[in-house]
């Protein structure tokens, strides 16, 4: 897959991000090379690969959930500067 500079200046503009014609031009090159790179590891068959969240075969220890601190919302929110039915309220930063 190769992406073009007219793609890479608009995903700029949705990034908000001021970029040059050069630097579109090399953004451009090198993202074209990822997609490549991706478009061939995902040419590899993997259908008879066991799925791993580890290299090695072991397993985790894990601990028992128990709750280890108390709370304490009200101080929390007792110092922060609005709260309303036990939310925070914070200014709209999305229009």
């Amino acid at each position: 897959m190769s992406l073009s500079t007219e793609e890479v200046k608009k995903i700029a503009l949705l990034a908000r991000l001021a970029i040059s014609d050069k630097e579109a031009q090399q953004y451009s090159d090198s993202l074209s090379e990822i997609f490549d790179l991706v478009a061939q590891m995902n040419a590899v068959d993997t259908s008879d690969i066991l799925p791993m969240a580890h290299p090695q075969d072991i397993s985790q220890r894990l601990r028992e959930d128990v709750v280890t601190a108390d709370n304490q919302r009200e101080k929390f929110q007792a110092i922060a500067p609005s709260t309303e039915e036990g939310l925070y309220l914070v200014p709209k930063v999305l229009e």
